[in-house]
């Protein structure tokens, strides 16, 4: 479709009107027109998306790009975002299996997969979900304690969003997450649970305290255990040095001796190898038995024992009278 196929059929008018104010009346036809054609052009942005109905009816869904409409014949019918978004829903009154209603508040997250769908399928698909939401809430929670409730966040957040993302494929909405913000039991429920938390962390800090004592008293008695081992060691250490000097000592003593009676034996065979060398008389070796008898009968002892040579010792005390005359 043209400019001049759009003011074709007001030529014969125009034709008819004189002068100036026939080009005037052009003129205006032409601006009114481009501005119609410039009101017809549209241009569909990045992650959204138009749904155009020709006569009332769908006609076709425009993605990312450059369009144009015919003016009087169609009409976007709806412009859907297809981002991600999120719908934080009012806290929603929930009755337990065992009979306590808590105030549940829930966040969605969805996106639109279907233009569509979404323009078609349900009237006001936000609020459809959040009732959708607030009944699968109701029909999980009525299954389960006050207790199993508050520590089963995320069960019930993937049972939601199970049950929601299959109830909303016929909307065109895909449900990406959801998560319950905030579990909020009766004012007297919170009270004693908060006299539980109390009590609980009293218990725990016993338990603590006590095992701390118990480490504590571990760590001493592995402390003395372990001064008494090395103590004794110590001790142990220290006695078998003193028995390895006693040892040293008594062998070096030993040694002493063994080197004092070989010396006084050397010696006993060297004054006898001197004794023998030298040849002595008989009248020598008769003045040193008597000098060795002397020293016997000079001694404490009670019995003396006579040789039997004892004949020979007059005529020795002559020989030695002798022997001092000359």
């Amino acid at each position: 479709m043209t400019i001049l196929s759009l003011v074709k059929p007001f030529l014969p008018l125009l034709a008819m009107q004189g002068g100036t104010f026939g080009l005037i009346l052009f003129f205006l036809l032409i601006i009114i027109v481009l501005l119609v054609l410039i009101s017809n052009v549209k241009i569909v942005p990045q992650a959204r998306a138009y749904v155009l109905e020709r006569l009332g009816t769908y006609h076709m869904t425009w993605d990312t790009g450059f369009h144009i409409k015919i003016p009087f014949v169609e009409r976007i019918a709806k412009i859907v975002s297809l981002k991600e978004q999120v719908s934080d829903f009012a806290p929603q009154p929930v009755i337990t299996k065992d009979n306590v209603t808590i105030q549940i508040d829930t966040v969605v997250f969805y996106q639109i997969t279907d233009p569509k769908l979404y323009t078609y399928g349900v009237e006001h698909p936000i609020a459809a979900l959040e009732n959708l939401s607030a009944t699968t809430l109701r029909n999980i929670i009525g299954d389960m304690e006050l207790d199993t409730t508050l520590t089963s966040r995320d069960t019930i957040n993937a049972k939601i969003r199970g049950i929601l993302d299959e109830a909303t494929d016929p909307w065109g909405i895909k449900v990406t997450r959801v998560e319950l913000k905030n579990i909020l039991p009766p004012r007297e429920i919170q009270d004693a649970m908060e006299k539980q938390m109390k009590a609980e962390r009293q218990r725990r800090e016993s338990i603590l305290r006590a095992e701390g004592d118990k480490a504590s008293k571990i760590l001493v008695a592995e402390g003395q255990k372990e001064s008494q081992i090395l103590s004794a060691e110590g001790e142990k250490q220290s006695a078998i040095l003193r028995a390895e000097a006693v040892k040293e000592a008594k062998i070096r003593e030993a040694e002493g001796e063994a080197q004092a009676i070989i010396s006084i034996q050397n010696a006993v065979a060297e004054g006898i190898r001197i004794v023998n060398e030298s040849n002595p008389s008989q009248a020598v070796l008769t003045i040193k038995s008597l000098e060795a008898f002397a020293k016997a009968a000079d001694g404490n002892a009670t019995k003396i024992i006579i040789p039997s040579d004892i004949q020979g010792i007059a005529g020795l005390a002559t020989s030695l009278k002798e022997i001092v005359k000359e």
